[in-house]
């Protein structure tokens, strides 16, 4: 069972409101910087202390209204947005990774990822047409019916931001400290949201700032979609792994609200997603040769299937999708067919 220490951060989640920019340890502020139409409502930016000015974890989404939140929080920390030295990032989705080109502009502030994060960024993979024509291939793959495909497309223009994303400075991989003076703060690698998703971990302090791998009360989007490598769920599982079994004080998410109980989280989130598989196991024996479209419709949500629309339903999909290909890695279920791609218990 987690322990809630963002008190007013839950009590802010629960009237649908901003939570304050606050001091929550020794050299730490939390920084809420609003998203645009997403449940979520805010992701939460990191401040550090430094000697010679500040660090920041993420940055927020890449709209004005954002950036000036942004600076305003800075500002409320007693510091400025020219004072910031580096920029860390957990992982490149826009509300994570948007405003870092921004902030690198204002101060001078270096990025730095995970090297296997690099390589996703969306303008090392093509132009928007490219990237529109590898997400209609995904979704006929899934099974998506055709008068649905517009919706969960998008068009070229809506990507042209995503191929605007900066170039990091800075290279991470797994266990690198971070240079970074009075801080002992190191990289975790933790695919599975994205692939080179990392946690970064204070073992002096015993902070884990967890960015999107673990949160205290949704279980992060772990999907199949265009582009993506390999087994990402249970790439996932393994990472609740490693940080499960770290020693933390307090974990810093990038959404929600700040807790104690790391290893409860953790067990909670693997149930869950064992519970999933289990389901879809069943789902499959009962329904089989249906496409990943149609077993993405079969299973529980947490609304019904009608009422789950948009860039929502195509992240349904992707969900369900990397469930599917765990439980092929685990060879009890199989793919039958192509072009869709169909499924039945393996033999």
């Amino acid at each position: 069972m987690i322990e809630i220490t963002g008190v007013r951060q839950v009590q802010a989640w629960r009237d649908r409101v901003m939570p304050p920019v606050e001091r929550v340890a020794g050299g730490v502020w939390s920084i809420p910087v609003p998203l645009p139409d997403t449940p979520l409502r805010y992701v939460l930016v990191y401040l550090l202390e430094l000697p010679d000015g500040v660090a920041i974890i993420d940055a927020g989404w890449d709209s004005d209204d954002a950036w000036q939140a942004l600076l305003t929080g800075i500002d409320q920390t007693g510091h400025s947005i020219t004072e910031v030295r580096a920029v860390l990032v957990t992982h490149v989705h826009r509300d994570h990774y948007g405003l870092a080109g921004r902030v690198r502009e204002a101060s001078g502030a270096w990025l730095a990822m995970h090297h296997q994060e690099a390589a996703t960024l969306p303008r090392r993979q093509g132009t928007a047409a490219a990237l529109v024509a590898d997400s209609r291939l995904w979704l006929r793959r899934c099974g998506a019916p055709d008068d649905e495909v517009p919706g969960l497309l998008g068009t070229p223009e809506l990507y042209e931001p995503l191929l605007a994303m900066p170039e990091p400075d800075i290279l991470l991989s797994d266990g690198d400290k971070v240079d970074l003076p009075d801080w002992d703060l190191r990289t975790v690698w933790t695919p599975g949201h994205t692939a080179g998703h990392v946690c970064f971990y204070d073992p002096t302090r015993e902070l884990l700032f967890t960015g999107d791998h673990v949160l205290p009360r949704i279980s992060p989007n772990i999907s199949v979609h265009p582009g993506s490598p390999g087994n990402p769920l249970e790439a996932f599982l393994r990472s609740l792994a490693t940080v499960g079994e770290l020693p933390v004080a307090e974990v810093l998410p990038a959404h929600e609200y700040r807790f104690r109980g790391l290893a409860d989280r953790v067990e909670d989130l693997v149930a869950h997603h064992e519970s999933r598989l289990t389901q879809l196991t069943a789902l499959v024996a009962d329904r089989p040769g249906q496409t990943t479209w149609q077993l993405a419709a079969g299973l529980t949500w947490s609304r019904d299937w009608s009422q789950i629309q948009g860039f929502i339903r195509r992240f349904a999909v992707g969900e369900t999708l990397a469930h599917l290909v765990l439980l092929e890695h685990r060879h009890t279920i199989a793919r039958i067919g192509s072009m869709p791609d169909r499924w039945a218990l393996a033999a």
